[in-house]
């Protein structure tokens, strides 16, 4: 099976592209084969339409919270939201997502869904620092476009299959909440090469073969971006592989899964 992992970033450019991990899965192995790197939106959206069969993990947040979704007063179905999100244009969703922060108390600005919360991710509203909240917005539309089939979220093609990573869950996994990556020159540790190495010796050995039932064969080239763009995509590669490797149609997430929401597919997240 052909497994991409995907470290996304909503404003793809040279110096900061999308990374994306090709990986071959036989049985409980895992090889990493070659990376690829994508300058634009444009080749993101041709990646998702590239025949079949493909799992593909990718590092942004598919969906909205629930809670969000009905006090902001769009419709709850998945496609319908993305929809009206994408209307907005970037400025406008950036807008309303400003707008709806504003006046609220603190704490009650930006919610988490039920998968973030387990994960210790942050709200997909969140715009500053890391903008996921915009990622979601470059993403998930594509994601719809494409007719990709999306567990629990969209029923699209079953031969071409996008699950929500997480890598810092995985990262976490492997060497707690040590610091692993750094995207400014001045600030790039020889403490965070050491834990990406260490992240990557984890991934290829005993850690992630318990939690994940795979054996990853990758190359140490993987860590020696400082930004860990490479790394991260193999870690979203890992988490599409097991997921892949669960029994359909769920693919690892639970039964009661939120369907506005969306899940991260990780086994770390079973209740």
């Amino acid at each position: 099976m052909q497994i991409l992992g995907i470290d996304f970033t909503s404003r793809p450019r040279k110096a900061k592209p999308i990374t994306v991990a090709h990986c071959t899965l036989r049985g409980n192995h895992l090889q990493a084969d070659t990376l690829q790197t994508l300058h634009s939106l444009e080749e993101f959206e041709a990646l998702l339409c590239a025949p079949g069969p493909w799992i593909a993990g990718l590092d942004f947040p598919f969906g909205q919270s629930r809670r969000f979704i009905n006090t902001i007063g769009w419709p709850a179905p998945w496609a319908d939201y993305v929809g009206v999100a994408q209307s907005l244009g970037r400025e406008g969703f950036r807008s309303a997502l400003d707008d709806y922060r504003s006046g609220r108390p603190a704490g009650d600005r930006e919610h988490r869904r039920r998968a973030d919360i387990l994960a210790g991710a942050i709200s997909p509203q969140k715009l500053y620092g890391v903008p996921v909240g915009l990622m979601f917005f470059e993403g998930a539309p594509r994601l719809r476009d494409a007719g990709v089939h999306i567990p629990g979220l969209q029923a699209g093609d079953p031969s071409r299959i996008a699950v929500e990573a997480y890598p810092g869950l995985l990262a976490r996994h492997c060497v707690g909440r040590r610091s692993y990556k750094q995207d400014t020159r001045s600030k790039q540790t020889l403490a965070q090469l050491n834990a990406r190495r260490d992240i990557l010796q984890a991934v290829r050995g005993a850690p992630v073969q318990a939690l994940y039932g795979l054996q990853v064969s990758a190359p140490d080239g993987y860590v020696d971006d400082p930004g860990a763009d490479s790394l991260d995509a193999l870690l979203c590669a890992v988490q599409a592989a097991w997921a892949w490797r669960q029994s359909s149609p769920g693919f690892g997430a639970p039964e009661t899964i939120d369907t506005t929401e969306g899940w991260i597919f990780d086994p770390a997240l079973r209740e």
